[in-house]
């Protein structure tokens, strides 16, 4: 982790305009084809679930706006960020979850089998706020969404990505998944997120090449 040096940021401008803002989220909704992803994970035995956190982890990895987070008046950039979601139990409520990322992919899956699996086992709504080095992911697989918003904590700030998708649907020959991305507006802008979406899409077209390798 590096504190980023506000003097010399490109950025400050902008982070001082959105960072007192009443709300500095944005949200954008799109649909991504999962055919070739989907396909794959079956191919595997793999949970689909597992492939889509991981990709998302993987993608926001890829690209330092969503390694950033807000700490009081500072700035600090993750070198790693890790996929939190909610598991839904027996009694049909929501846990929370946290899975360590690797881009070893079939690490990563076998480590979200044991994650989810003892989450479901011992619930709870303990949210691990003395971490930020989190990306926060939720699926809504009973409706095809075009618009998603999530709730966020107001003290201390929080500037913790969030990712959403929903139930699958055909489009053609096509399996497409609608997807979601918010992010704080003091650290990122809708150029950062069209990257996440474009980098997401290429990854979910190859995954021979992250199933196969880390």
């Amino acid at each position: 982790m590096r504190t980023i040096d506000l003097s010399s940021w490109s950025r400050r401008d902008q982070f001082e305009m959105f960072r007192g803002s009443h709300l500095p989220y944005f949200n954008v909704c799109a649909d991504v084809d999962i055919t070739e992803t989907l396909q794959a994970a079956r191919r595997r035995g793999d949970p689909i679930t597992a492939a889509i956190v991981y990709l998302l982890a993987r993608t926001a990895n890829q690209i330092a706006e969503f390694r950033y987070r807000i700490r009081q008046r500072s700035v600090v950039e993750h070198a790693v960020v890790h996929p939190a979601s909610t598991v839904m139990t027996s009694q049909d409520l929501f846990t929370f979850c946290t899975h360590e990322y690797t881009p070893d992919f079939a690490a990563f899956v076998d480590s979200y089998r044991e994650s989810t699996a003892r989450a479901k086992e011992h619930p709870t709504l303990d949210n691990p706020t003395d971490r930020d080095d989190l990306l926060y992911t939720t699926a809504i697989p009973w409706v095809s969404f075009t618009s998603f918003s999530h709730p966020v904590l107001s003290i201390p700030v929080d500037s913790v990505p969030r990712f959403a998708w929903g139930r699958f649907f055909e489009r053609g020959e096509s399996a497409m998944m609608p997807f979601s991305v918010q992010g704080h507006h003091a650290l990122m802008d809708g150029l950062h997120v069209g990257q996440y979406f474009q980098l997401f899409q290429d990854l979910l077209h190859q995954p021979d090449d992250y199933m196969a390798s880390g």
